[in-house]
Parts: C-alpha cells; sequence; structure tokens
C-alpha cells in the first residue's frame, strides 16, 4: 500500500487508522505494539503529500505535520515550525475535521476511575421522608420497589396509603425531615404501625452545595438513615405530648388576654384617666372594680376610689386625681369590649386548667398515695395570677421531688420543664447530656489550636427559657445560687450570667428528678466557704499592697 494514496484519501480518519494497522507500514516503521496501535493520528483537510523520510512517517499540514518515530516510539508535533517530542501514551487529540467522538474517545482511550468508596449499610431496612406542606416525598431502597422514590399527597388516606407501601417494602425504620408542624400526623400514623420513626434536624442532613429537589433529599436522607448517621429529636411520651399541646394553647390565650388588656390601657389614655399610672396592676382586684363602675355610669372620683383595696399603695387621694379624665363614648365602647374579651380569655384558661389537671391525674405517682410535698420556706401569701389551682401538689406526684424548694423556680417553671421533658429524664445519659440539649453549655469552635468562640447555640426550647427566666429570679435570692448569679452578673453581665444560672439550675433539677432527691442547701455551703476565702485572700492581697493589715472584728479590742 502506497503511503501517498493512504494521505490523498479524504477520509483522512479511515486513512490512518489503516496506515496504522497495516503490517506493511509497521514494518517500514519498524513495528507497533498492539497498545500503539490502539491511538489514532489524523491530518486535516489541508494535508497534501507524505513523504516517506528515514523510516519515519511525515504528514506535513500549514498547521500542524506528525512524524511516527520507529526508534523512539513517540509522536513529534511541529507547529509554526517548532518540534515537540511528546510520549505515545500522551498523544493529545487534534482539533479539525478529524477529531475523535466521545464514543471513539472511551473505546480508544480509557481512563481508571477511582473506585467510590461507600459507608458501611447499618440499617438496611432504612427509609427518607421529605415532608411538605401539600406533598411527602419517600425513597426507600433501590432493591425492594421498581420505583424507590413515590410522592404523597398530606391527605389522611395517602398516609395511610404511604405507610401501606413502607410495609410492603418492609421497612422498619423511617427518618423524616419536616418544617413547622406538618410531620406530626405522618408520625401518628406510622408509629401506630409500629415503625421506628425518628425526626431529625435540618441542619444533620444537610447536603452539599448544589442541585437541590425534594426527590434528592429524600434519597440523601435514606442513604444517611441506613448508614447510622442520623439520630432521632427528642419527643416525650404521648401523654405527655397531649397535655404540652394544652399548656402550650394556654401560654397562648395569655398572650391574647394580655393583649386586649392593653386595649383597656390605651382606652383610659384616650381619656386621659391615669388609673393604670397609679397602681400596679389594672387587671387586679382595684382595677377592674373602678373600670366595672366606669362602664356602669359612674364619674364621681370619690365614689370610684371608695373601691379601692387595702393592699394599695397609692392614697385615695391620688386615685381620684387620677379619675378626671375626658369620658368620650367612642373610647367607653373600645374599654367595654376590651373588658369582655379579657374576660372571656380568663374563663378559657380556667377551662384549660380544668382539662389539664384531669390529664395530669392519669400519670403515675411517684409518690404515697396523699402524700404532700415539703412546706415553703417563703411561701407566697396570694398565688400567681396565672397558676393553676393545687398545681404544686400535683407536679410533686408527678416528679416525685419537690422542684420549687430550687431557689429561683416556682410551680409554672416546673410545670414548663414537665410539659416539655416530662417526668422521665432517662433519655439523657448525663446532666451534661441534658444541659446541651438544652443548649445552655458552651459551643467552642476551635481552629488552628485558637478558640474561636464559645458562645451557647440560640435556642427556642421552652424549658430552657423558663430557666433563664428562673435564673433571672435569683437576683433578690439570699442564697448560693443568688450570691452566685450576682457574682457571674457583675463579671459578665447579665445575659452571660442568666445563661450560667440557667445552666447550674438545669443540672440541679437534672439530679433531683433523676436520683429523687429533695433539695439540699447544705451541699452549696463547701462552695460557699470556698467562695468566701476566697474573697478573703483577695483583700488580702490588696491590703498588703497598699501597705495595712486587715484584723477581724472579733480580735479588735473596743475602748
Amino acid at each position: 500500500m502506497e503511503l501517498t494514496e493512504l494521505i490523498h484519501h479524504r477520509d483522512h480518519r479511515e486513512s490512518t487508522e489503516a496506515l496504522l494497522c497495516d503490517p506493511t507500514v509497521a514494518d517500514q516503521t519498524g513495528g507497533l505494539d498492539n497498545e500503539e496501535r490502539n491511538y489514532m493520528v489524523y491530518a486535516d483537510d489541508a494535508c497534501a503529500s507524505a513523504v516517506k523520510t528515514e523510516g519515519s512517517l511525515v504528514l506535513p499540514s500549514p498547521t500542524c505535520s506528525v512524524v511516527l518515530d520507529p526508534v523512539l516510539n513517540t509522536v513529534m508535533t511541529s507547529a509554526v515550525h517548532r518540534l515537540w517530542r511528546i510520549s505515545f501514551g500522551r498523544l493529545p487529540s487534534l482539533h479539525g475535521p478529524g477529531r475523535r467522538t466521545d464514543a471513539e474517545r472511551r473505546e480508544v482511550m480509557p481512563k481508571k476511575r477511582a473506585k467510590a468508596v461507600s459507608l458501611p449499610i447499618v440499617e438496611p431496612d432504612a427509609a427518607g421522608i421529605d415532608v411538605g406542606a401539600t406533598q411527602i416525598f419517600v425513597a426507600v431502597p433501590a432493591e425492594r420497589d421498581p420505583d424507590p422514590v413515590r410522592c404523597f399527597q398530606t391527605f389522611t388516606a395517602d398516609l395511610e396509603k404511604l405507610a401501606d407501601w413502607l410495609q410492603q417494602c418492609r421497612i422498619r425504620t423511617v427518618a423524616m425531615e419536616s418544617t413547622g408542624v406538618y410531620w406530626i400526623p405522618l408520625f401518628q400514623i406510622l408509629e401506630k404501625r409500629k415503625i421506628d420513626v425518628r425526626l431529625v434536624n435540618a441542619a444533620h442532613v444537610k447536603n452539599v452545595p448544589g442541585k437541590k429537589t425534594d426527590v434528592e433529599d429524600c434519597q440523601w436522607i435514606q442513604h444517611l438513615h441506613a448508614c447510622g448517621l442520623l439520630r432521632g429529636s427528642f419527643r416525650p411520651a404521648d401523654e405527655i405530648c397531649a397535655i404540652r399541646s394544652l399548656w402550650r394553647h394556654r401560654d397562648n390565650l395569655i398572650e391574647l388576654a394580655t393583649i386586649h388588656l392593653q386595649h383597656m390601657q390605651k382606652a383610659l389614655d384616650q381619656m386621659n384617666v391615669q388609673l393604670h399610672h397609679v397602681i400596679s396592676d389594672l387587671a387586679g382586684t382595684t382595677g377592674l372594680a373602678i373600670v366595672d363602675a366606669i362602664l356602669s355610669g359612674e364619674r364621681d372620683p370619690h365614689t370610684l376610689a371608695e373601691l379601692r383595696d387595702w393592699r394599695i399603695r397609692a392614697s385615695k387621694e391620688t386615685i381620684m386625681k387620677s379619675l378626671v379624665g375626658d369620658y368620650r363614648e367612642e373610647h367607653l365602647f373600645t374599654l367595654r369590649q376590651s373588658l369582655e374579651s379579657y374576660r372571656h380569655y380568663q374563663t378559657q384558661i380556667q377551662k384549660v386548667d380544668a382539662h389539664v389537671k384531669q390529664m395530669m391525674q392519669t400519670i403515675p405517682s411517684k409518690v404515697a398515695e396523699g402524700e404532700k410535698p415539703p412546706n415553703e420556706k417563703n411561701p407566697r401569701k396570694t398565688p400567681w395570677r396565672n397558676e393553676p389551682p393545687q398545681l404544686r401538689d400535683d407536679l410533686y406526684s408527678a416528679f416525685g421531688v419537690d422542684l420549687t424548694q430550687v431557689p429561683g423556680i416556682n410551680t409554672l417553671t416546673a410545670q414548663m420543664i414537665f410539659t416539655e421533658i416530662g417526668p422521665d429524664f432517662s433519655r439523657f445519659p448525663t446532666a451534661a447530656a441534658f444541659c446541651s440539649w438544652l443548649r445552655l453549655c458552651p459551643n467552642p469552635k476551635i481552629s488552628g489550636g485558637q478558640v474561636l468562640s464559645s458562645r451557647t447555640r440560640p435556642t427556642k426550647n421552652r424549658a430552657a427559657l423558663a430557666l433563664r427566666m428562673g435564673a433571672q429570679g435569683l437576683y433578690h435570692s439570699q442564697s448560693y445560687l443568688g450570691d452566685y448569679f450576682r457574682r457571674m452578673r457583675a463579671r459578665m453581665g447579665t445575659p452571660k450570667a442568666m445563661t450560667a444560672a440557667a445552666h447550674k439550675l438545669a443540672r440541679i433539677v437534672y439530679y433531683m428528678v433523676s436520683t429523687r432527691q429533695e433539695y439540699d442547701a447544705t451541699f452549696f455551703q463547701e462552695q460557699e466557704r470556698r467562695t468566701q476565702d476566697r474573697k478573703r485572700a483577695k483583700l488580702q492581697a490588696q491590703a498588703r499592697e497598699l501597705g495595712f493589715q486587715l484584723v477581724p472584728v472579733a480580735t479588735v479590742s473596743v475602748p
């Protein structure tokens, strides 16, 4: 076969393949092994002739020429009258009409791909669910169903079909991601089917940046759950969840009642009646009595001031001056409706309290029948306005200890802990785990051996907020916890001191509920002694620095 005939052939691709595979050419060029014959060389349309020079094949071109060297088994390319010698295994693809297609490139020069590293499967019967407001995407293992990813509506009938499909696929555990309360109906249905359901934190299943779809999300959740990388969020028992729902509804009712109380104050301001600036509580005994009399048509300040309760610190003359105003009809109408709405919500709150009390009677008691909590050291003369009756006795029966003995924790704080967590703290193996769940512990961020930040993580945990409010009430407490809060407040400021004191309260509550031991203030006597020793040593050091000597008061002789 003549080399010139091959080069002048219009199909350069076939001519070059024939050139490399022809045994006569191989003999003339010194021979090419099988691996070298698999590579293809192309010339562009401008290639016009082939010249055989000293056993090498030269393909001249205005832009490029390729030379097969039989001795060195290399390819030499020249462009703009310059030469490079490139290894045969690194032959670049030439651009132009003769370049290879993707299929040919994969066939001719296969790339060695790294083997994908797969994590071990811990939960083979795991599914992933991405819950939305109107659609739910579910992914099961690919070998369980020809269509491993399905979409369901959020109607109850569709949720039942979803549960049936999971049972057909032999799914025993499910991880779901959701926002809001959309997950609750599906969670309860799957729980009734004896399927282990785990509601996971969205931050724990965050995928790598890129395209994000509901299908990919549920598949990613299923993969992570199958590898055992997800853990479920804390959810108390069903009876505690029921009480929690009612107690949160009660908080909403209190907020709505407060809004109407503010409307009453605004109506009085518009009439320049300064009653709510004279007495501390417009919704108290004196405030409501005077407002009822005003709405009944009474305008005499002396008569209205006679309704003052004996516990009011403001004098009768001051109250009389505050009741002189411009009683306009439109503001009186607003005042009347606001008062009716306020009392309506107060009635609703009382009904919720009665229903919650009935539900708490079903909680197993941890104390003997008829046993009462220990006597309070400093009992309030009047209960809190929003405190349900006999709440302290019910909490003592449920917890087995009286949490109100701890400084800073009252019955409402203890009730919030009960409704959010329940009387069983076994889900938290240690006090540190409990405080971490409440997000009352530091969250250190270390990089390069340096602590970048140690701030606590933000949270909306209601139990944590209740403990923070209790910690704020330690400011006037004459106890070790009160001294600790004031000391931290002076050193770090009020917000950080509240967090530190709430952390200490959380550990005390965990220890009391876990061990069922009452609060013992003597436990802190040793810590109080150490604190006093540190203060004494600091004062003595300052006195020596200033040239003085401290002498105890008991050893000083009085003339």
